[in-house]
């Protein structure tokens, strides 16, 4: 119903947006991912996804195409509602969460908050054998690539909270990465960062 929204960022907190458009303020859920990627901007184009009960219309927000997919396929399942399914996107980014459905690593899912051993198999059950189709790209080097840019976006943000300018920043966690690799954590960034300043 609507696509997407375009507009000033009014209010910025994890869990909610609100959008100005046109003299409206848009008031549009999102998950912790999405907050991550917009929350330096001013302005946004959100791709969104209302939500009809009958007490309530709730639209959901995704800062890329592929996020709110993800979104509807996991509501699409019994049991997954979009609360659900933002704390889900919330846990794990896309590429990750992808990869542990592909990859029938239900322990994984079952660890985020509100998903149990049934939910999880079904998620695994229902969506597995449709994102292999449809991401027939996702590698082992796809995940660890997700994995990386998680931990550095992460380290980034808390980096700039602290004070560094962002170019610094940005240069000395590219060359942490280079130095040591995948498994590298965020913790582990941002001390070598600090020290290395």
């Amino acid at each position: 119903m609507i696509a997407y929204i375009e507009g000033k960022l009014a209010v910025k907190e994890p869990a909610y947006v609100i959008v100005e458009a046109y003299g409206i303020g848009y008031e549009i859920r999102i998950s912790l991912n999405t907050y991550q990627a917009i929350k330096d901007l001013d302005n946004c184009k959100l791709m969104t996804h209302l939500h009809i009960k009958e007490d309530a219309h709730t639209l959901f927000g995704f800062h890329n195409r592929t996020e709110k997919k993800l979104f509807l396929d996991l509501i699409s399942i019994s049991g997954v509602g979009p609360g659900t399914g933002i704390v889900v996107l919330s846990s794990l980014p896309a590429g990750e969460l992808k990869a542990a459905i592909i990859n029938g690593e239900a322990n994984l899912i079952q660890s985020i908050k509100g998903i149990g051993a049934k939910t999880a198999q079904r998620i695994i059950l229902e969506l597995r054998d449709k994102l292999q189709k449809e991401d027939s790209g996702t590698s082992p080097s796809n995940i660890l690539e997700s994995r990386r840019n998680t931990a550095s976006q992460e380290a980034l943000s808390a980096l700039v909270t602290l004070g560094f300018n962002k170019n610094q920043a940005e240069k000395s966690i590219h060359s942490i990465a280079k130095k040591h690799g995948d498994q590298i954590t965020v913790e582990e960034i941002i001390k070598l960062a600090l020290k290395s300043s």
